[in-house]
């Protein structure tokens, strides 16, 4: 099967162009042929900002690429990551006029929130959820703390809400959660358009023993992921050794931390890795609900047990007293009794392991997604294209 595989890529990696990469090798890898079609966030500054905000609702050149490209390399599904803000959602249009079927990965939420992360004010809102205008993102200024800036993403949603879009111009939508899939159909997109394919860890790490005899956090030191009641939590685990990676916070962060904590700064994948495969338990102490976060399955895959809060996508990844555990969202007290209950027990530990690796071995790895993916493709083909298009067998 030929792929057009479009992103728009950010201006700081994340966890959508990693996804975007991991996918469209995956399908190279089994024998698919995949064209890529990308811009990248650093060349916003090339446009004024009526231009930007123009291109981001509707951008014609890039309907006129897309097409010429489509023309010229015929492919049947186009996949499309993330359109914000360069590419826009006027090229599904185009695609469905040349009978290409279109898919379309739902990483964050940005069809119901200008933010994309249900998230505001240190809590979760929900305050722009199925309004075919978001006007409160726009009052609080919720994407770049700009109310002009939401305002010309809340333009784009509404805009394309009014056109039907989000309902008849998209064949399939790839929601990273069976969660995640009821949010969007509570939004208001078409139940029978969503399925549910999670992200995947490829290569396989293989499992590690574990014997570092310390809790690992992995991930951006932003409000929204829980650090501040993750170190609250640690003022009163100083048995308990912690390290964090993903970044090293202001000075004065890391002066007041408790002395069981170690900053580990930004380490390469390949290191972060190592940290899962000795370390005992993962903490994830995210405070929104998350679409589907890669930290979680790559512990999985090492059998590193992960203890979350209780919301959003990590009460539906981690199986409670199977792969992990569960504690209150924002409640340093409740962690602190979760991670003494788990740490302290090697038996448990071990059990949680096994779990975690058991999970990784059914849902989380590539040979697993690619047959999501190639049946998600399918559905999406057009009526006349199904007899002729058939999914690549899958190769080891």
């Amino acid at each position: 099967m030929k792929v057009l595989a479009v992103h728009n890529q950010y201006q700081r990696p994340g966890g959508e162009d990693a996804v975007f990469e991991a996918e469209t090798a995956m399908l190279e890898a089994h024998g698919n042929e995949v064209v890529r079609y990308t811009t990248h966030n650093n060349r916003v500054d090339e446009f004024n900002k009526m231009n930007l905000a123009r291109i981001a609702i509707w951008n014609n050149a890039a309907s006129r690429e897309i097409r010429a490209l489509i023309r010229r390399e015929k492919p049947a599904v186009m996949h499309v990551h993330n359109t914000l803000p360069l590419i826009s959602p006027a090229v599904y249009h185009v695609a469905r006029a040349e009978g290409v079927g279109v898919v379309q990965s739902l990483h964050n939420y940005r069809l119901l929130c200008p933010s994309a992360l249900l998230f505001r004010d240190t809590h979760v809102c929900e305050d722009c959820l199925g309004r075919a205008i978001p006007w409160p993102g726009v009052v609080h200024g919720c994407y770049r703390d700009s109310r002009a800036a939401t305002g010309v993403v809340a333009a784009m949603l509404a805009t394309h809400w009014a056109l039907g879009t989000w309902t008849d111009a998209v064949d399939t939508y790839i929601a990273m959660s069976e969660f995640a899939r009821r949010k969007f159909v509570q939004g208001g997109m078409p139940q029978a358009k969503i399925a549910v394919k999670p992200n995947f860890v490829a290569p396989d790490p293989g499992v590690g023993d574990h014997s570092g005899g310390y809790a690992l956090f992995v991930g951006r030191h932003s409000a929204e992921k829980g650090l501040q009641t993750l170190l609250e939590a640690w003022k009163e685990l100083d048995d308990i050794p912690l390290k964090i990676a993903g970044g090293i916070p202001p000075s004065e962060v890391v002066k007041s931390s408790p002395g069981s904590v170690t900053w580990v700064g930004r380490p390469p994948k390949d290191e972060v890795t190592r940290l899962m495969q000795d370390a005992a338990v993962l903490v994830f102490p995210s405070e929104v609900y998350e679409g589907f976060p890669v930290t979680i399955a790559e512990a999985f895959a090492t059998g590193l047990p992960v203890v979350a809060s209780r919301l959003g996508a990590m009460i539906e990844l981690i199986d409670h007293d199977r792969t992990g555990a569960h504690f209150t969202p924002g409640d340093a007290a409740d962690l602190r009794r979760v991670m003494r209950r788990v740490f302290t027990d090697p038996d448990r530990l071990r059990r949680l392991s096994r779990g975690a690796r058991a999970d990784f071995e059914q849902k989380y790895t590539c040979e697993r997604n690619y047959e999501i993916l190639s049946g998600i493709y399918r559905s999406a083909l057009p009526s006349h294209a199904t007899g002729s298009v058939r999914a690549q067998p899958l190769r080891p």
